[in-house]
């Protein structure tokens, strides 16, 4: 019985490719030096912050300090300059945060979990609402603002910032919904709960992952809002720490580098140790594993 060998061609191409083969090695070398130059222009700027903010002669140059020192920290560590506007952000972004994802849940759950005429262009109106510009619509709301006694409030300002952060919040929160089977919660609708009951006892829990992530969204857009707190509230008692760093710049160009890149770290320390606590609180999946039988 004789056998007939496949041409060469063939099985060349049958072979397989090394990963040590020099394409491979190459095509590595080019992906790990385009993420360095990434990772570099991501780094250069947080180490003009970290410098720049124990140096007392600080300059928009990034370089390492001649002499250590903390009395940048010691200048904007005060009551009226960093305290009082860190917790005034804090009932900002927290309040924001908290009537957006309660509202965002009591509209996501019709639109995920009923079928009506009038879901696909609601949500066409929802990805509108993400699009649209907040600076088009300040004049109406300082009006409206003005005419219900709401201006310098900040309870009023939270209600605001809650109300433009809904849109976003919706659409992320049913996309979130809609990976909950609905069958648990016909489970829980014969065991005789309620619409609303399975949504707290069964929903909710399910997806505290996505809660999360819109929370800490909803809740990074509020702690970093300027425009809105500085034209909604007048008094500096009550402005956030977003409208302390405007202090820094002085008139005709005049930079107060030093205690800027100092309280811009204070500012930002609140913010990465929400997003530590939550991530590691979670977890970063949903827990379904095992809830419906097939």
């Amino acid at each position: 019985m004789s056998v007939i060998a496949a041409p060469p061609e063939a099985r060349k191409s049958d072979r397989p490719v090394s990963v040590a083969s020099p394409k491979k090695s190459v095509i590595g070398f080019l992906a790990n030096a385009v993420l360095v130059l990434i990772g570099a222009c991501f780094l250069l700027p947080l180490c003009w912050l970290i410098f720049a903010s124990v140096d007392n002669k600080a300059t928009y140059q990034t370089k390492f300090p001649e002499e250590f020192s903390l009395d940048n920290f010691a200048a904007v560590l005060t009551p009226e300059l960093t305290f009082l506007p860190l917790w005034n952000s804090l009932i900002i972004s927290v309040g924001t945060a908290g009537i957006t994802i309660v509202a965002a849940l009591l509209a996501a759950y019709p639109l995920s979990r009923y079928q009506a005429r009038f879901n696909k262009p609601f949500m066409y109106g929802v990805l509108f609402a993400t699009g649209l510009p907040i600076t088009a619509i300040m004049v109406p709301v300082y009006s409206l603002f003005v005419q219900f006694n709401l201006l310098d409030s900040i309870p009023g300002t939270i209600l605001f910032m809650a109300a433009s952060s809904l849109p976003i919040a919706i659409f992320m929160t049913k996309n979130f919904m809609d990976s909950v089977p609905i069958t648990l919660e016909e489970a829980a609708w014969i065991d005789g709960a309620s619409a609303m009951g399975a949504l707290r006892l069964i929903v909710v829990p399910l997806m505290r992952p996505g809660i999360a992530v819109v929370g800490i969204f909803v809740f990074f857009q509020a702690w970093g809002n300027f425009f809105v707190p500085f034209i909604l509230l007048l008094s500096p008692s009550k402005q956030p720490a977003a409208i302390s760093i405007y202090s820094f710049f002085g008139q005709y160009g005049a930079i107060a580098y030093g205690p800027l890149a100092a309280f811009s770290l204070v500012y930002a320390v609140p913010a990465i140790v929400l997003y530590v606590l939550v991530s590691r609180g979670i977890g970063g999946s949903f827990a379904l594993a095992g809830a419906v039988k097939g």
